[in-house]
């Protein structure tokens, strides 16, 4: 199975950034996971042609060719990220590889409600006409106080935490292969 999962933020340090590798890591048996960072991605303008980007050309035919996707994205003021809202952007106007897509939501905060607003914010934003992505509905990781939820090997500390993780992701996996019969 091949996932495709993209890092919520363009910073150069990020929470988000960790977890997915984990997830690439831990669940490196059940799927291929491969994590796209939007670093130097050109701000959505529906003036711009997004094919004049190879960059943007390139997520778009990686999303389409995914099975699944997973988004991590932290929370900035109560929202996602700019750099992501303008991916998200960028992959609604004039093509729409998120359609009928089956999409995993996870974030990860230093606060304690782990991400939970931009999450909600996001599932949103993916169900809109335009971007119509399959959101598995109730399947929420919600990482909270990352400063102290991952080790220097970038594992995560806590079992409860772990197990959470494991559940979603199990219940992902079955949510694409409902797709797929």
């Amino acid at each position: 199975m091949k996932l495709f999962a993209i890092v919520g933020t363009n910073a150069d340090f990020s929470y988000n950034r960790i977890l997915l590798k984990y997830i690439q890591k831990k669940f490196s048996k059940q799927a291929e996971i491969e994590i796209c960072e939007l670093t130097e991605l050109p701000t959505f303008c529906e003036d711009d042609d997004l094919n004049n980007y190879s960059e943007l050309v390139d997520i778009e035919k990686k999303i389409t060719a995914a099975d699944g996707i997973i988004i991590s994205t932290p929370e900035y003021d109560h929202a996602i990220p700019a750099a992501l809202k303008s991916l998200l952007e960028w992959m609604s106007y004039k093509v729409h590889p998120f359609k009928a897509k089956p999409v995993m939501v996870v974030g990860a905060s230093y606060g304690t409600q782990g991400a939970s607003r931009a999450q909600l914010q996001l599932r949103q934003i993916l169900v809109c006409p335009e971007i119509d992505a399959y959101v598995l509905p109730g399947n929420e990781f919600l990482l909270g106080n990352t400063a102290k939820a991952f080790d220097k090997l970038g594992n995560l500390t806590e079992k409860v935490e772990d197990q959470k993780l494991q559940n979603c992701f199990n219940d992902f996996i079955d949510y694409i292969n409902h797709f797929h019969r």
